[in-house]
């Protein structure tokens, strides 16, 4: 293909990222302190952002003063010095710590420099956790869940401060905790319930606007581990009315709290109707078990597989006995060679849950001194386990594609388990039926994106036939793509995608190339003539008849696909006089 005035030019800026404070109050003697970092653009590296983040942090003034979480270290310039404009930091009696995630947690050893006889507030895992990233004694409380702190009555507004705790492990670190303020009805979440994204809107204002990456939060960090969120929702349940949900990142849930809590109770219903699932093991905080576990388990839900996530490290002995011997499959990481009595007691009942013919797999947590990974494999293939799939080897420090390749060997096992239901779901269609609506046709098209650059530089490819024009003016279009498709992480909205149209008398061996399998990680575009820095989005086909690069409008959610709509911003045709390759089929049922 040799399209004209039609290069994508690329002009690389550095600049300082955008960081700016926030400081609002939100309800009576409560302040939050929102960081709000414009342009992060990644998050635990797997995920991609579309509109920043911010991290939150509160101020609760009784008759003693609270501090619920701190903020990241890069805002250690501007966070201090306003959290000094608001309150005097000797004045803080307690720091909550809803979980120790550096982003949350990022100032805890600042401040306390400027007050050392604070007393921490946080799950005892999360107190073990603090010990080990500040290094230094502090003051600390360990709570769980019906435990209470009372800050007092305010004597300006007369309120009574009574916080009230609520162990939520797995939301989505092991060492979460919740707290509710009962004078003010205020309910501090941290990542539960929250989204990345960053405006001056401290609320939920327009619902509409921020609906889609509340969603994708969702998806990517608490729907791997959707039996806890509704072990969650039953203990906030009972609490007798929320006003507000301040979470950790995002704007504050206000004005549509029935919205999104009916969001998290159905989507989380759903992914835990089929008892089958599939527990994908980690040890937090070692190596980058917790990151790469992330995406096992996302890879397993586009594939409408359940999965549950394992905290070898906090998971007691009963918990975990169950979570492995219940489930179908198991994923281990690789654990450190040298571990204390509780680790060892965890690796213990984690191998003595385990069931014969189960299917298991173990993946490199890439920690200092593991065990290696094929010692491990060996074991587990000695208790007569069925491997799920091959050892996930890493080799260096884990980039964009380590984690593409992680994501893709669970899809890939997600559809092994589900293999016999989705045969059992393609022969309960009407015969008739069946062959009418194979009888709708369409173009051959190659869809392509990218994104990142060097080592985080993540690709994919896809045939699709279920392609259309959906507007005029802008022009636009849409593509019907399989939820357990790989390409389908990198076409959120905002994203952008390139649509290859193949010609009618010359697409034979492209399409055989990618109706091909894929093993996890390999690249789709090795032996094929490519263009690139031609479409913003992904590589051009040097072969194609045309193409149109696409940025990513909406999305809209079916049974097994998405429906993404895309704004056409470029395009170019090889040749004025080709024709599409098109597409007819049998059946209708599958492709």
């Amino acid at each position: 293909m040799a399209p004209t005035n039609s290069k994508a030019k690329v002009t690389k800026i550095n600049h300082t990222p955008r960081l700016t404070l926030q400081c609002k109050p939100i309800a009576k003697d409560t302040t939050t302190i929102r960081s709000l970092d414009w342009d992060r653009s990644r998050f635990d590296i797997e995920f991609g952002l579309r509109n920043g983040t911010t991290y939150n942090s509160f101020i609760v003034e009784g008759e003693q003063t609270a501090l619920i979480d701190t903020s990241h270290s890069k805002f250690l310039n501007t966070w201090l010095p306003l959290l000094k404009q608001q309150v005097d930091p000797s004045s803080i009696r307690y720091l909550i710590v809803s979980h120790t995630e550096p982003d949350h947690s990022g100032l805890i050893g600042d401040l306390l420099e400027l007050n050392p006889d604070i007393e921490i507030c946080a799950s005892k895992i999360a107190i073990q956790f603090l010990e080990n990233q500040i290094h230094r004694p502090f003051n600390s409380r360990a709570v769980k869940s019906g435990d209470q702190l009372d800050l007092g009555i305010n004597p300006s507004s007369g309120i009574a401060h009574q916080i009230e705790f609520f162990t939520t492990p797995n939301l989505h670190w092991p060492d979460t905790i919740f707290s509710f303020d009962h004078g003010t009805k205020v309910l501090y979440t941290c990542d539960a319930f929250g989204l990345h994204y960053c405006s001056n809107d401290v609320f939920d204002d327009d619902p509409k606007a921020i609906a889609p990456d509340f969603r994708f939060y969702y998806d990517c960090l608490m729907g791997p581990n959707a039996r806890s969120v509704l072990q969650a929702l039953k203990r906030i349940k009972k609490l007798s009315e929320i006003k507000t949900i301040a979470v950790g990142h995002g704007p504050l849930l206000q004005h549509h709290l029935n919205l999104w809590l009916n969001n998290y109770f159905e989507w989380s219903n759903q992914r835990s109707k089929n008892e089958s699932y599939v527990a994908v093991c980690y040890f937090s905080q070692h190596g980058y078990c917790d990151q790469l576990s992330q995406a096992i388990a996302v890879g397993i839900s586009k594939a409408e597989s359940q999965v549950q996530l394992v905290d070898l490290r906090a998971s007691d002995t009963q918990e975990l006995t169950s979570l492995i011997s219940d489930a179908s499959a198991v994923v281990v990481p690789t654990w450190p060679s040298q571990h204390n009595i509780d680790l060892q007691s965890s690796i213990g009942t984690l191998l003595a849950a385990l069931k014969q013919k189960q299917w298991v797999a173990v993946y490199d947590a890439y920690g200092e001194n593991d065990e290696p990974i094929d010692r491990i494999a060996n074991q587990l293939r000695s208790l007569s386990q069925k491997e799920a799939f091959a050892p996930l080897r890493v080799k260096k420090t884990p980039d964009g594609n380590t984690y593409q390749y992680f994501e893709e060997a669970g899809t890939d096992l997600g559809q092994l388990l589900n293999r016999k239901k989705n045969i059992a779901a393609m022969k309960s269609l009407d015969g008739d039926l069946d062959k009418a609506l194979g009888r709708l046709s369409g173009g051959l098209y190659v869809i392509t994106a990218e994104q990142g650059e060097g080592l985080n530089q993540r690709r994919g490819a896809m045939i699709a036939s279920w392609v259309s024009q959906a507007s005029f003016n802008p022009p636009g279009l849409t593509v019907a793509v399989a939820k357990d498709r790989a390409i389908e992480t990198l076409m959120q909205v905002g994203d952008r995608f390139v649509v290859n149209v193949l010609k009618q008398d010359n697409y034979q061996s492209l399409l055989r190339h990618f109706l091909k399998r894929f093993p996890p990680g390999a690249d789709r575009f090795k032996g094929v003539n490519i263009l690139k820095d031609i479409a913003l989005g992904g590589p051009v086909l040097n072969e194609a008849l045309a193409y149109l690069s696409c940025r990513v409008e909406k999305r809209l959610e079916g049974p097994d696909h998405w429906i993404i709509y895309g704004i056409v911003e470029q395009g170019n045709i090889a040749d004025a006089e080709g024709r599409t390759a098109v597409h007819h089929r049998k059946v209708g049922n599958h492709y």
